[in-house]
């Protein structure tokens, strides 16, 4: 299924089988009440609903609703789990949801990291939507030469520094700079916030691009680190490990995150399933965008 027929799928099971208003969906998705109309007559059109529920569609609800539970979830989106390449199947269920939920003259605040690039250079607005995309984080300018024209000729607010800086004194100097200031505080009018979640491999986006080494990452797992949230290296319970990198991070922090309205993070892939289950465990995450496979097995995994 594409992300269109999932969204189909998912309110046709609140209208008709939990029996919510189209106003109650149209609040709960985030989307408009014109667009759940029309989603449930092209449903109807489609044979999605035939006064049932398809079978594998009312699996993969259920699915989403036990995740939801689990973790104490606003909403969650999962993707079929059949792609070689997990991480652009997530992204792009992720730059559909973002353009489908993003607010005419709004802000979005964006994060770091492989999946979060490969959403943006999935996104698209509409010539007049007006949509600015805030960095959380440095050293993510490179971003900027991936994106549609479209979102490239939005406004697009990047913090002018490195992701990791070379000492805690140089990070904090940096952040006091009045321009890097204003974009911080730039994140807290934000409607929405899109995060990546890295895990402990050498395969994470911060040692690909050189920001750690391997052996930074064999000193965070002795100090319990499974996985992070815009560099903060995060234990299986969600709470961030002692670790000098913190100190030199240039990133909103996890008390900002909670503080944000509508958390979405998207990653996918076994590989990150541990990561995943630690940043639900923050309780900064308000939706999550991940693959079904992983979904299940997050499922598997006790508290």
């Amino acid at each position: 299924m594409d992300y269109e027929e999932l969204l189909m799928v998912k309110i046709a099971w609140y209208y008709y089988i939990e029996g919510k208003t189209q106003q109650m969906i149209s609040d709960m998705l985030g989307i408009s009440r014109m667009r759940v109309i029309k989603l449930l007559d092209k449903a109807r059109e489609q044979k999605i609903v035939q006064f049932k529920i398809r079978p594998d569609s009312a699996q993969h609800i259920e699915l989403e609703k036990k995740v939801i539970e689990k973790y104490h979830l606003k909403d969650a989106y999962l993707v079929p789990s059949l792609s070689d390449n997990i991480n652009e199947t997530v992204a792009r269920a992720a730059a559909l949801y973002i353009s489908e939920r993003a607010q005419k003259r709004s802000f979005i605040n964006i994060g770091y990291g492989d999946t979060i690039s490969r959403t943006l250079k999935n996104l698209s607005f509409s010539s007049d939507a007006e949509i600015s995309l805030v960095s959380l984080s440095g050293g993510v300018s490179n971003y900027v030469s991936v994106v549609d024209p479209s979102v490239r000729n939005s406004n697009f607010y990047i913090i002018p520094a490195p992701f990791i800086a070379s000492s805690g004194e140089m990070a904090r100097a940096i952040i006091d700079e009045p321009s890097v200031n204003e974009i911080f505080c730039m994140n807290k009018h934000a409607k929405m916030t899109v995060v990546g979640i890295g895990c402990m491999t050498e395969s994470a986006t911060v040692v690909k691009d050189g920001k750690l080494t391997s052996n930074d990452l064999v000193m965070l797992e002795m100090n319990g680190a499974v996985g992070d949230v815009l560099g903060h290296f995060i234990d299986r319970n969600g709470n961030q490990v002692e670790a000098p990198i913190h100190d030199r991070l240039i990133s909103a922090s996890l008390e900002d995150l909670r503080e944000f309205e509508n958390v979405v993070a998207v990653a996918g892939g076994n590989e990150k399933r541990c990561a995943i289950h630690a940043a639900l465990k923050t309780n900064i995450i308000d939706t999550l965008i991940t693959d079904e496979k992983t979904a299940e097995s997050l499922l598997k995994i006790n508290d």
